[in-house]
């Protein structure tokens, strides 16, 4: 089975797992070893940052 292409670019997923508290772990053992709790938590952060952007885009 083929992987799917990440819409998140690293940069951005580094990010978030250092605000969340989990990049150690993405070092250590890289993207797989986090827990699906920290991954949902990180695409839930990421679509606030999302929906932030798109709020400042709207205002004049």
């Amino acid at each position: 089975m083929a992987r799917r292409r990440g819409v998140m670019s690293d940069h951005m997923k580094e990010e978030i797992a250092k605000e969340l508290g989990f990049y150690d772990t993405v070092q250590q053992e890289g993207w797989g070893g986090i827990k699906s709790r920290d991954a949902g938590n990180m695409v839930k952060r990421a679509i606030e940052m999302a929906e932030q952007n798109m709020q400042k885009k709207d205002r004049p």
